[in-house]
């Protein structure tokens, strides 16, 4: 595997990718409108973590600059506006992976802190721990003066209509109607990034409400390492979206990296493979958004569409949500 580009190879050649989350893409929840308003939040995020690249900033701190603009949107399932538990309540993960060091952070079942993204650096870069839960992370929030809101900041109406509507076709599905579906896709919502800086360092990150309707105390695969999140400058930094257990039992971010370094396989290749291939033989939908060492991207997903967006040196973002 060859080594990390020099910052001389490097300062035109930093990108920064984003995700917002893969599913079905129901009208009612995708009008002209709110497509509009999506769009101009993926270009906030590209364009605020692109302005950290090109003064040559971390990749970590331009990822979790992009994931914040998207955790303090109502559009995207992480921070404000993530989707609601069975028990309308909000939990919150989120995870960050530093590709130069494999230093990793991460919370989970979190509900009070605004950018948990922000939390899961504080784990990284302040204890000696990868993974912090609950009251515990919310402790060490507290002590380092993260800002925390209240439970009803969190939670918007088309959250609640959606819970509503999802708890309607559960109780349908298991009354044995034929025509009621379980909630699937809809429920499925995560932001991310991944990003090659100047110094040729990758960065990943994840945030997520989860899924709705989920049981109480439910975790996915976005707070653990390896699932929903991982980078390492030899091979690519990776953040996933789609249905967290299939991701868990897949371990699928880290298995991109590891056919690219054990096997010698292209970024598009070992994307393609773990998504389109295993994920989706194995029953798992959603995507991932990869980048690798010489600037190379990959937004590959197995579903309707995928909020998704690509900033390089140039400043110019492009985004998309179907397969455009």
């Amino acid at each position: 595997m060859a080594a990390s580009p020099s910052r001389s190879q490097s300062a035109t050649n930093f990108v920064l990718v984003i995700h917002g989350g893969a599913g079905v893409l129901p009208k009612e929840d995708l009008t002209p409108e709110k497509e509009k308003a999506a769009r101009a939040t993926l270009d906030a995020a590209l364009l605020a973590g692109h302005s950290l690249l090109a003064r040559g900033g971390r990749s970590g701190d331009a990822v979790i600059a992009a994931i914040r603009i998207l955790e303090d949107s109502p559009i995207f399932n992480a921070g404000k506006g993530s989707v609601l538990n069975a028990e309308g309540t909000v939990s919150m993960d989120a995870s960050i992976m530093d590709g130069a060091t494999t230093k990793a952070g991460a919370c989970a079942d979190v509900k009070h802190v605004k950018n948990p993204i922000e939390l899961a650096r504080l784990v990284m870069d302040k204890t000696p721990h990868v993974l912090l839960a609950g009251d515990g992370a919310e402790k060490l929030a507290k002590e380092h003066g993260l800002p925390l809101m209240p439970a009803d900041y969190f939670i918007t109406e088309h959250r609640k209509l959606q819970l509503q509507r999802v708890q309607q076709l559960e109780r349908a599905r298991k009354a044995g109607e034929k025509k009621a579906q379980a909630h699937g896709l809809e429920s499925i919502g995560t932001v991310g990034a991944v990003a090659l800086d100047q110094h040729g360092n990758l960065a990943a990150g994840t945030s997520t409400g989860g899924m709705v309707n989920k049981r109480f105390g439910r975790i996915g695969d976005s707070p653990v390492i390896g699932a929903g999140t991982y980078a390492h400058n030899l091979t690519c930094a990776v953040s996933g979206t789609g249905h967290g257990e299939f991701f868990l039992r897949s371990v699928v971010c880290y298995d991109i990296a590891a056919r690219m370094e054990y096997q010698g396989v292209a970024l598009t290749n070992a994307t393609e493979e773990v998504v389109m291939r295993k994920l989706k033989d194995a029953g798992g939908r959603g995507g991932v958004i990869a980048v690798d060492a010489k600037g190379n991207v990959a937004m590959p997903f197995n579903t309707e569409g995928m909020y998704r967006g690509v900033i390089r040196a140039n400043g110019k973002p492009w985004t998309a949500i179907r397969r455009e």
